[in-house]
């Protein structure tokens, strides 16, 4: 069975429109396609939509549905929750010691590409869906097949 990793930067596209909202959706609608974030994904997911309160891009009344929907999905596993373990963060740590010298990868984007690599590593994934450039960078650098839903 095929599967995606999704970061943030993807996942938010499903419940948010924004570009690249299509190609998300289009692979969030298939069934049989599993769909994978981490734990640190949540968190992050509940603060883009606050962001997006800030920014004037969503109202204040949406953050609460959007969250709520966002947390039905993964109470439903879709997508499948992946907590972080220790050696997530260890690998992380080399992840940035790798290419943090020389380009940006963030701690939050090192953990993110940790789990996806664990995954794919585990047979449970085939590729990354992701629009943060900088962590396409990395995925491709460690071999893991990326999507950037905006650019498909």
């Amino acid at each position: 069975m095929p599967g995606t990793f999704l970061d943030t930067s993807a996942l938010a596209k499903h419940y948010h429109l924004e570009p690249g909202s299509a190609e998300v959706d289009r692979i969030w609608a298939d069934p049989g396609h599993a769909l994978f974030i981490s734990g640190v994904g949540v968190v992050e997911a509940v603060s883009v939509f606050a962001g997006k309160v800030r920014t004037g891009q969503l109202a204040a009344a949406a953050f609460d549905v959007l969250r709520k929907r966002f947390l039905n999905d993964v109470g439903h596993r879709r997508p499948k929750l992946v907590r972080l373990l220790v050696r997530h963060f260890k690998d992380a740590e080399r992840l940035i010691r790798q290419y943090g010298l020389a380009q940006r990868i963030r701690t939050l984007d090192a953990l993110q590409l940790a789990v996806a690599l664990d995954l794919r590593n585990r047979g449970l994934i085939d590729n990354l869906l992701s629009s943060d450039k900088h962590l396409l960078t990395a995925a491709r650098a460690e071999g893991i097949l990326v999507i950037d839903p905006e650019n498909p």
